[in-house]
């Protein structure tokens, strides 16, 4: 099913640490200009979410969705499912207006392409979260695990394409998948959380399971995501 969501407001703050700011406090032009390129995310963005909640099972390859002959491959989303006993497949976008602002900014004002593209990111994030508490009132009586991306750890990005297709995601939200398994609109996410009825932790998230722990800027400069 499609759902849309409402976004009031973005974080700036976590806009800021996107930025690599380091906790310092941008001059009043910078926030001015933090504050233009919000009202132009939230105008421009259409937070829509989709997702479907399966039955699953461990096999051998990974973790099978009951009634398809759809597999999560890999050690890492097996690990995260272990005790879970259905699944929520779901993909969420704030549609493909922000993509044109942004290629518009990035020929006209590369500071202003920078700050919209880190509130975009946080954008699509709150309509994760957004979708997350949803999902938790529409699942009660079951334990969440946090959201498992695809491409994360060893699940491989090469099953975007079926994984937007199981969900219908093209003509549900408008999301599709290029040849090099990237998300389009960009500022989208595909992600797993695992359901049970019992309390369950699910891998951890950390450096050493990101497969872009050895490009990270916040590792080189001493931090972390938060993923």
């Amino acid at each position: 099913m499609e759902r849309l969501i409402q976004l009031d407001n973005l974080n700036r703050q976590e806009a800021l640490r996107y930025l690599g700011s380091g906790g310092q406090t941008p001059d009043d032009a910078f926030m001015a200009l933090m504050k233009d390129c919000e009202k132009t995310v939230l105008a421009q963005a259409r937070p829509r979410y989709v997702y479907r909640i399966f039955d699953i099972r461990e096999c051998e390859e990974g973790v099978c969705a009951e009634g398809t002959d759809f597999i999560l491959r890999g050690n890492s989303i097996k690990k995260h499912l272990k005790g879970c006993e259905k699944a929520a497949f779901f993909a969420a976008t704030i549609s493909d207006g922000i993509d044109r602002q942004l290629r518009i900014a990035q020929v006209s004002d590369i500071t202003k392409a920078f700050v919209m593209d880190s509130l975009a990111s946080v954008a699509v994030e709150q309509v994760c979260d957004k979708f997350e508490q949803i999902l938790k009132e529409q699942t009660q009586g079951y334990y969440q695990t946090f959201r498992f991306g695809l491409g994360y750890g060893d699940l491989p990005i090469e099953q975007q394409k079926d994984f937007v297709a199981l969900l219908n995601a093209p003509k549900q939200i408008g999301l599709s998948v290029s040849s090099s398994f990237m998300l389009i609109p960009t500022k989208s996410v595909t992600a797993v959380i695992g359901l049970s009825k019992e309390p369950v932790k699910g891998v951890a998230r950390g450096c050493q399971t990101c497969k872009m722990r050895e490009k990270c800027q916040y590792r080189i400069k001493g931090g972390h995501c938060n993923g």
